[in-house]
């Protein structure tokens, strides 16, 4: 593809030295850029998707280090764990953009747009800044296609690509400093060919086990790969098989180990804690002990105990970035972060009149979390669950965390071909719950529509869609462009 193929006219200025010359774009140049984005996200998704990533590292470093090391330009903290890896990302990135640095942050999937997987200072990454930069990488990306294919491998996956473009624009803006969320497992994720100067590991639990493994113990023991040598590492509060995967990882590579507490005071190796929280107008005030201070009464724009959880840990990193654990935050850019903070997609509020939240929930442990969540910072009298799952998640284990506060299930199909039918979805679903809590609607537009006309006849009645990324990012576009879903 060239540059005149990307959009039918090509570009209005044709120059691609400086994303500075793109500020003053007028409207029929942003619309240009954004069918030429389009077709960038047309073209990666012809490679092997998500859904299959490759164990390797070498083509991805082989790319980035042909674009001249892009991936050590700038420190890295890098996460991985099983939930809440998007959300402590954004709260770290808060975090230090309220001291002034310049920000970069790569997670996934996106719920809506691509562009929400590379941010740059907060933001998504702007469609004439994806596009100049993808040109920019695209030769070196197609020179190792080229080398892969003639060994007989598969050429570079979509999240390969995704973490190259990554590393390319946070080089290219430039960030002080980027947060990197590993897309599955750890020790051969993409991501990983960078070193990151602080690890952070959010709760590991079972998910995506015919990739990772059947148990706990070797899920922990792929995503502690992200530790490098001398490194800082924090960590939520994680079971012990876990812990003791983390701990063994840490003292391999001679870095230094913080747990997040599991109560409300420090302990002994855990000297991290959510000392206190309450429930909040728009979300919660909480205080939290670090490893360098005390954090009192912050206001935290973020529903649910998890979310209390993540912004510990998400202190914690940034004491460790900042100051090796050794020099406290300044509570007033804590006020600032995590007042203004959002995490799309995770409790996230896109109606009003009726109520409709949507969460990313997908496997069992997100879901406990879900469920104590609405049962804690809400108070529905009846409460639709508009749910659809893919194949390969665990039904049982998502059904019964969420059965308890749920009024009815409408069963439908999430935007993926990895979906299940809600006809079959539903059979699952109903021999958990009973045949009177479930419909099923194979549409997912016609099962929200239903949902909420549910929520409408109650005088607390609400919407919640969960068990599939892509029926919440389904939602979120449905609300913002559908005349009557209401803020």
């Amino acid at each position: 593809m060239s540059r005149d193929d990307l959009t039918p006219g090509g570009f209005a200025n044709g120059d691609f030295s400086s994303d500075d010359d793109y500020d003053g774009l007028d409207p029929a140049e942003m619309d240009e850029y954004a069918r030429a984005a389009a077709l960038v996200y047309t073209e990666l998704q012809a490679r092997l998707g998500e859904g299959m990533p490759q164990p390797r590292l070498e083509p991805t470093r082989r790319v980035v280090e042909l674009l001249g090391d892009v991936h050590r330009a700038y420190p890295i903290i890098h996460i991985a764990g099983t939930n809440g890896k998007t959300t402590t990302a954004r709260l770290i990135e808060a975090i230090l953009r309220a001291y002034g640095l310049s920000t970069g942050v790569f997670t996934s999937p996106h719920l809506v747009s691509f562009n929400e997987r590379i941010l740059l200072n907060g933001v998504p990454v702007r469609d004439d800044v994806l596009v100049t930069n993808w040109l920019d990488v695209k030769p070196y990306v197609e020179l190792v296609d080229a080398e892969l294919e003639a060994k007989g491998e598969p050429r570079l996956t979509f999240f390969e690509v995704m973490t190259i473009l990554a590393y390319g624009t946070f080089a290219d803006a430039p960030v002080d400093v980027a947060i990197v969320e590993a897309g599955l497992g750890g020790e051969w994720d993409s991501t990983n060919v960078a070193d990151g100067v602080v690890a952070v590991f959010t709760p590991i639990a079972l998910d995506h086990m015919e990739r990772l493994g059947k148990d706990v113990e070797t899920i922990a023991r792929t995503k502690s790969g992200i530790i490098k040598p001398a490194s800082m590492v924090v960590s939520a509060a994680q079971v012990p098989e876990v812990r003791a995967v983390l701990e063994e990882a840490a003292d391999l590579t001679e870095s230094t180990l913080t747990f997040v507490s599991t109560t409300t005071e420090p302990e002994v190796g855990n000297p991290i804690a959510v000392v206190s929280r309450a429930v909040a107008v728009g979300g919660q005030l909480v205080t939290i002990q670090g490893a360098a201070g005390r954090y009192e009464d912050i206001f935290l724009a973020l529903y649910g105990d998890h979310q209390a959880d993540n912004a510990a840990l998400a202190i914690a990193a940034v004491e460790a970035f900042l100051g090796g654990a050794s020099q406290q935050l300044e509570q007033e850019v804590l006020d600032e972060a995590f007042a203004t903070v959002s995490s799309p997609g995770r409790l996230q509020l896109v109606a009003a009149d009726p109520t409709v939240l949507v969460d990313a929930a997908h496997n069992p442990h997100g879901s406990l979390s879900l469920a104590s969540a609405l049962g804690s910072y809400f108070t529905f009298d009846d409460l639709t669950i508009v749910l659809a799952i893919f194949e390969d998640k665990d039904v049982q284990g998502i059904v019964q965390a969420l059965a308890p506060v749920a009024t009815r299930f409408i069963v439908t199909t999430a935007p993926s071909d990895r979906t299940r039918s809600a006809r079959d979805l539903g059979f699952l679903v109903a021999d958990i719950t009973g045949d009177d809590k479930v419909v099923i609607e194979e549409d997912p537009v016609v099962a929200l529509a239903m949902a909420r006309g549910y929520a409408a006849n109650s005088e607390k009645g609400a919407v919640v869609v969960t068990g599939s990324i892509t029926l919440v990012g389904l939602t979120i576009g449905l609300a913002a462009e559908t005349q009557g879903w209401t803020l």
